[in-house]
């Protein structure tokens, strides 16, 4: 830093860091970064190695690292000063040849179209490689909408809460009208797509909101938690800025899951390898002391989620509905087509409505959807 001082307060941290005084007191509280100096008033303050273990903390949560990975990179005891930074010099470079090989990407597909070729949308985003909510983000307004019925439950969870904050909002589903609400959202195209009138908006992640303890009368969360770098991390946040939390999640806990539902059961395998490391719905409730209920996914949902479709198979022959589900993007455009052609081989043959002939009866199934209540 350049100072004679053996010591900088939070205040002067925080100013010098660009971060606020509240996430240095959150790094101090889970263990991250805590200063072990003192002021000569006796407050605590932090000491030349204190600032050095910042520094790399804040180096790596600006490459896009979760919390608990950041823990594990700065709290390796054989590495040192020198090492932490030929890692972080490591991971610049990689984040610098993404870059590198975006602009190429950009660069052919501007020649591509100036020759009249057609750039289907999996090879868009296999050569951006953009972030997955600015990957699909474009897509959600045609297609996924609030179902009344899935909102008439979160509402009931919702109880007589007057303010809620909505963490990873995205474009505003669900959030009650009748409330005092507050946005959290981290993708800016999916905060440019909120409508007009919808509630304020905070850029900010999960993991880290920037909000005093007990703000809100309940945290809500739908749909967005397989999205956070640190799910556990996130949900514990919730539990922190509000009284109560609520949080439409997927059950992972269940042997067999992945048979629950014939697209994942016949089609896409790969779909149980891009939930590997979330963590259990057990623990997810544990984390902030709720009870788990089932949410069934009508058979007309009006929001595309991933399993809306299970009664109307021809929908996930569509692009334009296949787009606004994270999940086709995670799998891989190989995945993806050869899912898309074997279902539709199968619904010209006949063969998956002998296989799942039993859902016409039925008006709402048991997916793995489930409401955490706390």
């Amino acid at each position: 830093m350049g100072a004679v001082e053996d010591h900088w307060t939070v205040g002067r941290v925080a100013e010098l860091a660009d971060v606020s005084v509240r996430t240095l007191h959150h790094y101090d509280h889970i263990g991250l970064v805590r200063p072990s100096a003192r002021t000569p008033a006796g407050y605590r303050a932090y000491a030349a190695g204190d600032v050095e273990r910042l520094r790399e903390v804040l180096a790596y949560r600006r490459l896009g690292f979760g919390l608990r990975e950041v823990a594990e990179l700065v709290g390796d005891p054989s590495a040192d000063a020198a090492a932490h930074l030929r890692r972080l010099r490591g991971a610049l470079l990689e984040r610098r040849e993404r870059a590198d090989a975006m602009v190429a990407a950009i660069d052919r597909e501007l020649s591509a179209r100036a020759k009249g070729l057609k750039v289907t949308p999996e090879e868009q985003l296999g050569m951006l490689g953009a972030r997955l909510y600015d990957a699909i983000g474009g897509a959600y307004p045609a297609t996924r909408r609030t179902d009344p019925r899935i909102a008439a439950q979160i509402r009931e969870a919702l109880g007589d809460a007057r303010t809620v904050l909505n963490v990873g909002a995205g474009t505003g589903s669900y959030e009650p009208a009748d409330r005092e609400v507050t946005a959290v959202e981290p993708s800016e195209v999916m905060r440019r797509q909120r409508p007009a009138g919808a509630a304020p908006c905070v850029a900010a992640a999960a993991e880290d909101l920037p909000f005093e303890d007990r703000s809100f009368d309940v945290a809500m969360a739908v749909s967005t938690v397989h999205h956070w770098a640190d799910p556990m991390a996130g949900l514990r946040e919730m539990r922190r800025v509000a009284r109560r939390v609520v949080v439409l999640t997927f059950d992972t806990d269940e042997p067999g899951w992945q048979d629950r539902f014939w697209l994942t059961r016949d089609y896409l395998p790969e779909f149980a390898a891009v939930l590997a490391g979330f963590p259990s719905l057990a623990g997810m409730a544990g984390a902030i002391g709720a009870r788990a209920e089932p949410v069934p996914v009508p058979w007309d949902c009006a929001d595309g989620l991933f399993e809306a479709y299970w009664r109307r198979p021809g929908a996930y022959l569509e692009d334009r509905v296949r787009r606004a589900m994270s999940v086709w993007t995670r799998v891989g455009p190989q995945a993806e087509q050869r899912a898309v052609r074997s279902l539709a081989d199968d619904l010209a043959s006949g063969r998956w409505a002998e296989r799942n002939g039993h859902l016409a009866g039925l008006d709402a199934a048991d997916l793995g959807l489930r409401l955490l209540v706390a």
